[in-house]
């Protein structure tokens, strides 16, 4: 296993479509293994293979720190609700603005077997995965900013003052 460098926002390979994965080969294997070791490093919470500069629809995700999940050919079947929230990137470090999303999302992908599953999020977990199948298809949470984009740990304009 080996980290990888992140692409930086501006990076023209973030704003390609991905291909589709046909088959899961030892190459694919590791280029998994890199992103999760990747996004712990980097202390991120998902991970898309077009941050490390490989066009194929791959993304890692960990909300909790426990509970590692690998989606090959993603595809959002459902979504429901609404959310706002600070949203930042690996690609966009030390930056965060505020994001609207809906609430709950119900995609379908493939393991590392390439057998069919589905998984359901809520909340930060739905964040997660619409971000990084946003990554799959070129677009960067930039492009859904409210407001202005500002440095982590600043106050959001949006949020209200008690």
């Amino acid at each position: 296993m080996a980290i990888r460098n992140i692409r930086m926002f501006g990076d023209p390979v973030l704003e390609k479509v991905c291909k589709e994965v046909r088959e899961v080969t030892p190459r694919t294997m590791e280029l998994i293994d890199d992103m999760f070791e990747t996004m712990y490093d980097a202390n991120g919470v998902g991970l898309a293979a077009p941050q490390v500069g490989v066009l194929k629809r791959i993304c890692v995700i960990d909300v909790t720190y426990e509970d590692p999940i690998l989606l090959i050919n993603p595809r959002v079947l459902e979504t429901s609700g609404e959310q706002t929230g600070s949203e930042g990137c690996l690609s966009l470090p030390g930056k965060c603005g505020d994001v609207t999303r809906p609430n709950y999302v119900k995609v379908e992908y493939y393991d590392e077997n390439m057998e069919k599953q589905v998984i359901e999020g809520t909340e930060l977990l739905a964040r997660a995965l619409l971000h990084e199948i946003d990554h799959l298809d070129g677009h960067v949470y930039t492009e859904k900013v409210i407001g202005e984009i500002r440095n982590v740990g600043e106050e959001s304009e949006n949020t209200e003052e008690e």
